[in-house]
């Protein structure tokens, strides 16, 4: 075989892994932003922009509103930031109501004891 050949067939084979070798991720971690000591690794990947309307629940949510909710798919999913506002605003609700019925059932319990002997009802 002649050695231009034998060059030209050994520089295809190479060219042919390098683009496989980029082409399958494997050098994905060269290409990475780093952050600082204790930073999460993004994958290359900046913070979504905020390009769409938040996803909000009403004030005071129902099942039926929670079951309308959805979110716009990012790159490897639903928006985290989407799903996160929601989630937050749902738990905020969820307190507040556990606080208002435990408000309630002292209340209630106020109500219902018996009045003590010497006391005047009113």
């Amino acid at each position: 075989m002649d050695p231009v050949s034998f060059f030209l067939i050994f520089l295809a084979i190479a060219v042919i892994g390098a683009a496989l070798f980029v082409g399958a991720d494997f050098t994905s971690g060269l290409f990475r932003n780093r952050r600082p000591t204790g930073a999460a690794l993004l994958d290359g990947f900046d913070e979504p922009v905020a390009s769409l309307p938040p996803v909000l629940l009403p004030a005071d949510a129902a099942p039926a509103d929670v079951d309308r909710v959805r979110f716009a798919l990012g790159l490897r999913g639903y928006r985290m930031d989407q799903v996160d506002q929601v989630l937050d605003e749902l738990r905020d609700q969820l307190a507040a109501r556990d606080r208002e019925i435990a408000h309630l059932k002292t209340e209630l319990a106020e109500l219902a004891e018996p009045a003590r002997p010497g006391e005047t009802g009113a």
